[in-house]
């Protein structure tokens, strides 16, 4: 095939049948609504999907307290060490203040 416009024509053939075969097969037209509503296994999926969107309400509402109380008890802590903080301050405030003091050198020698 030489021709590159025979090239071009054949490529958005190949791509047009392409596509249509892909809505064709996405389309499902040979599925059925009643013989898939029967199936058993479709049936447990369903029920299991709810159990767990029931367990999922329940864990949420589970988190949801016990993050609740998390921070409580972590507003309480940071009151407690602020509280420490300023305690700690206000001791290092009335605490005598340090003083230098310069001594003359310390030298000792010794003969033997």
């Amino acid at each position: 095939m030489t021709s590159h416009v025979a090239r071009l024509y054949s490529i958005a053939l190949a791509l047009f049948v392409f596509f249509l075969t892909w809505t064709a097969i996405g389309a499902r037209p040979w599925a059925t609504a009643g013989g898939t509503a029967n199936d058993p296994r479709l049936v447990a999926l369903s029920a299991r999907e709810q159990r767990l969107r029931h367990e999922s309400v329940a864990v949420q509402k589970l988190v949801r307290d016990r993050f609740a109380v998390y921070r409580v008890q972590l507003r309480k802590r940071q009151s407690q060490i602020a509280a420490a903080k300023r305690v700690q301050a206000q001791q290092a405030a009335a605490a005598p203040s340090v003083r230098v003091v310069s001594l003359p050198p310390l030298t000792i020698t010794r003969t033997s």
